[in-house]
């Protein structure tokens, strides 16, 4: 089944494990308050479960509908709420972690028009500041992309227009649902570009840079968490050190630092095996996930190539990767069926594959 479309914190989505309730922090960055009233909220009022997502927000697990208004009460005084669910929705906005005062002025003039205006956008519709030497989020999910002039590029195009402030990208998102844009793949930008182009898009698009690496950066020091996971003890602290920014790499970048103590599931070496991997909580977290998929990720890791992503999905949505891997692993009531450079929907090379046999067969 598919819902198309995400939870948000006051649109929690109902899971196997409970309520996900999805929290998309303003300008993608988090203060030591915030980290805190985060991680607390998941440890009372949820299972302690807190994930990064590949839209750069942060969700936690296991809320019920008894903690539900609690959890949004004990973080609205944080500025982690929206004041309703439609500028929660509207509020779709990917901002690259490697920011600077242009950026984080850039996203926020945005984010207040978009909760100004009255724009009915389809649930996934999206919107990415990138400014800098070189875009980080061309491989990220958005569908108007604000890049470094700055321009304005429709996603699904390489060419684009010049900002010159939020009514600019507004007005691209209106020309989007004029055109009809809405019904096609489902309600996404580059489905529309594909067969229509925008006016005014006369620009070259930058070229985009490498994926970012863990490590040190000239920003501070980013750190990849196994899954996108991170436990609330090791948020709280790491919050404390220093304000932090959420990608959709499953990374955090902790700004302004070389040098971390030992904290629980953080991953600073690029070659680490975790880093391969992509999976989706599977079952039973997942009432749709056919098997547990963490597990097995986690005991295949080293057979795959340095260079190299497995991604193993409970079931042939794809949620934990939506894009095309090395090695896909797709949960089916059969078993696992293998695809190679593809996603978990697409054909399989192997069908119905027992655990056992997959490591003679990656």
């Amino acid at each position: 089944m598919i819902r198309g479309w995400c939870p948000g914190a006051l649109q929690p989505m109902e899971s196997g494990d409970g309520w996900v309730v999805r929290i998309r922090p303003p300008g993608g960055r988090l203060d030591a308050a915030q980290a805190q009233a985060i991680a607390d909220a998941a440890q009372t009022h949820g299972n302690g479960v807190i994930e990064l997502t590949g839209r750069a927000n942060l969700q936690l697990r296991g809320v019920t509908p008894a903690t539900h208004a609690p959890l949004i009460a004990a973080l609205r005084p944080h500025g982690l709420i929206d004041p309703d669910i439609a500028t929660e929705t509207r509020r779709n906005i990917l901002v690259t972690p490697f920011a600077d005062a242009v950026a984080d002025a850039l996203a926020a003039d945005l984010a207040a028009a978009l909760a100004a205006s009255d724009l009915t956008l389809p649930a996934k519709f999206g919107f990415a500041v990138d400014t800098g030497p070189a875009p980080v989020l061309t491989r990220d999910p958005a569908d108007i992309r604000i890049e470094a002039g700055p321009t304005l590029r429709a996603d699904g195009m390489d060419r684009a227009a010049p900002y010159r402030g939020p009514q600019d990208a507004l007005a691209l998102a209106r020309w989007f649902l004029d055109q009809g844009g809405a019904p096609e793949g489902r309600g996404r930008m580059a489905a529309l570009t594909a067969r229509v182009q925008p006016p005014g898009a006369t620009l070259p698009a930058p070229r985009p840079a490498a994926p970012p690496q863990p490590g040190p950066h000239p920003q501070g020091l980013l750190v990849a968490l196994e899954f996108g996971q991170i436990t609330p003890d090791t948020l709280r602290r790491l919050g404390r050190l220093a304000p932090l920014r959420l990608t959709p790499w499953r990374m955090l970048l902790v700004e302004g630092v070389r040098h971390l103590p030992a904290l629980e599931g953080l991953i600073l070496d690029p070659r680490d095996p975790r880093n391969r991997l992509r999976a989706c909580p599977g079952a039973p977290a997942c009432p749709q996930g056919r098997a547990a998929t963490r597990p097995l990720a986690r005991a295949l890791a080293p057979l795959i190539p340095a260079d190299a992503v497995l991604h193993v999905s409970g079931c042939a949505k794809g949620c934990g990767w939506p894009r095309a891997a090395d090695l896909t692993l797709t949960a089916t009531p059969e078993g696992f069926d293998l695809i190679r450079h593809g996603r978990a929907h697409d054909p399989a090379a192997l069908r119905g594959l027992h655990p056992d046999q997959l490591p003679k067969v990656l």
